[in-house]
């Protein structure tokens, strides 16, 4: 699948699987033999009122996630695929969480999204920040107020940069970088620019500590933005990503608040692209 496509091109290359008999580490070397960052294994059960459930896991090359937006998003176009028709609804369990997701087919591919949260957003202990910004290769002029550590399964850091040329040209020490990460117990680094009024806006996401130097697209770091940036006002958001690995693609996301905090709906387009046998 590619997941979170841009105007019917790019998107993330996802694997999706139905739920198999292979132990974590044989899981982990799906992404390695598909030639994709993620692999998603699909366990379809039973559901009532005609809603079907389903389970979702998530591996990367190193390792398990207790969640992956594109992934879902990729999960649930693979689902519609399945089911035929217009449109497809599921309960979708992963590690903690149970959601909905929804899906339209719209001139050959799949329109999905589902809801999110609550999504902790605090801002980094003194000196944290510090720890990851001169890895990430963040000049000081460029940055701009408002890091924040958001989590939504796994903490990750949300840093906010001037301009797309600044964005456009990091290029960040990753063995630093993936030290850094792991000392703070980070996911990864998720930097974007300041969104234009209409809420479009630009980011890259650099998690090696999950072996993902970037990541093409990144749906839970930027519903992550979304609940950041409801605080501020701002209801919803348009994100392009995966232009310096020329893969462009685009997630968006729309934030609320609620009694346990801000909560957030986050989605994308995909489309079925390769079916591989292993």
């Amino acid at each position: 699948m590619s997941a979170c496509r841009r105007a019917g091109r790019g998107g993330s290359p996802t694997a999706v699987l139905d739920e198999t008999a292979l132990s974590n580490d044989e899981r982990c070397m799906v992404p390695v033999l598909t030639g994709t960052s993620h692999a998603v294994f699909v366990s379809a059960g039973g559901g009532g009122c005609h809603v079907p459930e389903v389970s979702l896991r998530f591996f990367t090359a190193t390792g398990e996630l207790p969640a992956c937006g594109h992934g879902t998003v990729a999960a649930l176009a693979f689902l519609a695929e399945r089911e035929g028709g217009r449109d497809f609804q599921a309960t979708v369990r992963t590690a903690g969480r149970t959601f909905t997701g929804r899906v339209t087919r719209v001139n050959g591919q799949y329109e999905a999204a589902f809801e999110l949260g609550p999504v902790d957003v605090r801002e980094p202990a003194s000196g944290d920040s510090d720890l990851v910004l001169h890895p990430l290769g963040v000049a000081v002029d460029t940055l701009v107020p408002g890091i924040r550590v958001a989590t939504l399964g796994r903490p990750r850091l949300l840093v906010p940069v001037s301009t797309r040329s600044a964005l456009a040209t990091l290029a960040p020490d990753f063995d630093r970088l993936r030290a850094a990460c792991d000392r703070l117990g980070l996911l990864g680094c998720y930097v974007y620019c300041t969104p234009t009024a209409e809420g479009r806006t630009t980011a890259r996401m650099f998690a090696p500590s999950i072996g993902v130097p970037e990541d093409v697209a990144n749906a839970n770091s930027t519903a992550c933005l979304a609940a950041h940036l409801a605080r501020e006002g701002r209801s919803a958001i348009s994100v392009d990503m995966g232009d310096a690995l020329g893969i462009p693609s685009t997630i968006t996301a729309a934030a609320w608040s609620s009694e346990a905090g801000p909560r957030v709906r986050v989605g994308g387009t995909a489309a079925v692209v390769h079916v591989v046998r292993l």
